[in-house]
């Protein structure tokens, strides 16, 4: 659950989505489950009983995402408890997020930077930026990482990757403001509950 969608975020969001696009300052609730074409039916419940808005549907080999938001948190929020309680969990049955890497990279080479930008999905890293990168399991808690961060700092969301096997997040900015994002990304990750990976199912 994400309370509130930050502008680069929803904008990064909205670039690279086939679905309604999400707009700033809405709520969004995003689903990852196994296998993954349940994510139609899962999707189809939300919208008949809710008024939220569907913003991604993806089914790949292993795993499906999901996506719905809207400016009504409260909507948002029960549409998430809906779909949950049909596959029989609630918010703490999900794994928790793994951090496979984390890395800071300062003053990066301004060709370095140039590839990056080839295959970014939102803003640009430029030459002297410090560049930081995320590697997280399941990958849906990049999302938050992302959106958490750009509330903490000013910095620039270079490239999120949110479906399949893991995620990805590349943030950049001054040294400052990449400490900054740093700290609130490990607090919000190490806030969220759930079963060791490996467990249950």
């Amino acid at each position: 659950m994400l309370d509130q969608l930050q502008p680069q975020f929803a904008a990064t969001i909205a670039a690279n989505t086939d679905g309604y696009f999400p707009v700033s300052g809405q709520s969004a609730f995003w689903l990852e489950v196994k296998p993954g074409i349940v994510v139609n039916s899962l999707l189809d419940l939300a919208l008949k009983a809710c008024d939220v808005q569907p913003g991604a549907l993806i089914c790949e080999r292993s795993f499906g995402t999901l996506e719905v938001h809207g400016s009504d948190q409260g909507q948002v929020r029960q549409a998430g408890a809906l779909m949950l309680e049909e596959l029989g969990c609630d918010e703490d049955s999900g794994l928790a997020p793994q951090v496979l890497n984390r890395a800071v990279i300062r003053h990066i080479n301004d060709t370095q930077a140039m590839l990056i930008n080839r295959t970014r999905s939102g803003m640009l890293v430029l030459g002297g930026d410090t560049l930081y990168t995320l590697e997280v399991s399941p990958a849906v808690y990049a999302l938050a990482a992302a959106n958490e961060a750009e509330k903490a700092s000013v910095v620039r969301l270079v490239s999120l990757q949110n479906n399949g096997a893991v995620g990805r997040l590349q943030l950049a900015g001054s040294d400052a403001q990449i400490e900054q994002a740093c700290e609130r990304i490990d607090l919000t990750l190490g806030a969220m509950r759930g079963r060791a990976h490996g467990k249950g199912r």
